[in-house]
């Protein structure tokens, strides 16, 4: 097996909030491979101190607050970490949100409000962090980029309503970062992961039937866990996927390419 060897490199995650998280598998990984780890959060005084318990799991992370709806802390959060390490070799945007609302009726009826903060929060803001980024990864001599997706982007899924819109942007964020940030050696990918039993996920509505429904259509017929979308957020984020930009990334086990 050949090993994937983060050591001196800086790694910031965005979007941890419990060890269901994605993010905080991805972390994980991260940690044991080597890597300095920075965990943006809320500067909230509960998700705060959740941070902080996950945080003391790791080697000397780092906790950083970030709202990604606030300049001001997006700047400040990239400022803090160019202090601390002067360079910056890997982001993972994991960041999605829409009030619950606009899970509870029909797509057609989704708040101008609605659309607005699912898109701002759950793809637009990659576009900041990655831009924030950029000159940190420069004088790593180019970094890596993975966000978080879903087979929404792409398909009708009921009740996922105005989310599925926010990662259908998200996937063409992607392709656009990538084109534009590969000279400087800066590489931009997604991964859509199967339904995983975060704590966003269990607020839409019918998400224990996607369990079951992806069990039971799955080449693989079974559910994913979030140690195998960790593994995958890893490879992407290093060298041995030097030749991998601007893709999406299917961890879903097979559901994706399945006709029924």
């Amino acid at each position: 097996m050949i090993p994937m060897d983060f050591r001196d490199k800086v790694a910031m995650i965005a979007g941890v909030a419990n060890k269901r998280s994605i993010a905080w598998s991805i972390a994980q990984k991260l940690d044991e491979a080597g890597a300095r780890i920075v965990l943006t959060h809320l500067d909230d005084e509960r998700i705060t101190k959740n941070i902080e318990k996950l945080a003391s799991e790791l080697n000397d992370p780092l906790l950083v607050p970030c709202d990604v709806t606030d300049d001001e802390q997006l700047q400040t959060a990239y400022q803090t970490v160019d202090e601390q390490f002067g360079k910056l070799d890997a982001l993972v945007h994991s960041v999605a949100f829409a009030p619950r609302e606009e899970f509870d009726h029909r797509f057609v009826e989704t708040t101008r409000e609605g659309f607005r903060t699912a898109l701002e929060v759950s793809a637009y803001s990659l576009l900041p962090m990655a831009r924030h980024a950029e000159p940190l990864m420069e004088k790593a001599g180019g970094g890596s980029v993975v966000a978080m997706t879903y087979l929404a982007a792409v398909r009708a899924t009921p009740t996922y309503n105005v989310m599925g819109t926010a990662k259908a942007a998200l996937e063409q964020i992607i392709r656009q970062l990538a084109y534009e940030l590969g000279p400087q050696a800066i590489r931009v990918n997604g991964i859509s992961a199967g339904p995983v039993s975060t704590l966003s996920a269990r607020g839409i509505p019918g998400f224990t039937d996607f369990l079951k429904q992806y069990e039971e259509r799955a080449a693989l017929k079974r559910n994913i866990t979030p140690e195998e979308v960790g593994q995958t957020g890893v490879f992407l984020l290093s060298e041995l996927a030097s030749g991998i930009t601007g893709e999406i990334l299917y961890v879903d086990a097979g559901y994706n390419m399945m006709a029924f």
